[in-house]
């Protein structure tokens, strides 16, 4: 266990769609999973108490379901079983690179996860478990993003680590605007005004609110997560600073 960690304790926010095959397609790939888990007990061998929120993209959207037809609310608690299935996956690999894990739901669902308890999992964090909260908040018109700033407020996460396929956040959109540049830094009120779409303005204000901050960086680019981790150069930094490219 490393003594010189930045961040000691942090919750994890994957998109659901990271989980999906680019190959065949289908909802979730077993070689990303075990990519994934293998990512995570990299942080946890150096010391961190580790929470993830899923999103569940991959397999339902509760808006995409609003724009076929489906009520917004049915279609949000469809989502939010989706995204119980992605965690039930990522446990599975977690345990089988040997990380003790628990999935906690907001939707009580006894006979496959814990009921989300405060208590109980602050108690797992300690004891050196992976904690994967599932389920968003348990309430429709609520994205994950914003099920995580929650969940991450709740637990006294030292940061909100936003894993992307794009090493952080940037002035315009990189892959069609070549002149876009890379925040080093980025004030919480900034994400706010020019509605970056990094996360909802929802959980950037809960997370401004409750002084966590947020990192967003590439978690496929190897070693990244260590270095968010241990405090060196990595993604962007969104929290109560200036803003620097």
């Amino acid at each position: 266990m490393e003594s010189g960690l930045k961040y000691k304790r942090i919750l994890l926010k994957f998109s659901g769609e990271v989980l999906r095959d680019g190959r065949t397609g289908d909802c979730i790939s077993s070689e990303v999973v075990m990519a994934m888990a293998r990512k995570v007990k990299a942080a946890v061998d150096l010391g961190c108490e580790v929470a993830i929120v899923l999103g569940g993209g991959n397999i339902f959207r509760g808006a995409t379901g609003e724009l076929a037809g489906i009520d917004r609310s049915s279609g949000d608690y469809m989502g939010m079983l989706a995204t119980i299935i992605n965690a039930l996956a990522l446990q599975n690999g977690l345990e089988k690179e040997g990380l003790p894990t628990r999935v906690m739901t907001a939707i009580d669902m006894p006979r496959v996860a814990e009921p989300m308890i405060l208590r109980r999992a602050l108690r797992h964090l300690s004891k050196g478990r992976v904690v994967i909260f599932a389920g968003g908040t348990g309430n429709p018109y609520f994205s994950t993003d914003t099920g995580a700033a929650l969940r991450a407020s709740e637990i006294h996460a030292e940061a909100l680590l936003k894993a992307t396929k794009v090493d952080g956040v940037y002035t315009a959109d990189p892959k069609k605007d070549p002149a876009a540049r890379r925040y080093i830094s980025l004030n919480y009120r900034t994400a706010l005004d020019h509605q970056l779409k990094v996360m909802d303005s929802t959980a950037f204000a809960m997370c401004m609110d409750n002084s966590v901050p947020i990192v967003v960086f590439d978690f496929f680019d190897a070693g990244a997560l260590e270095r968010v981790v241990r405090g060196e150069p990595a993604g962007t930094l969104v929290a109560d600073v200036p803003d620097q490219i």
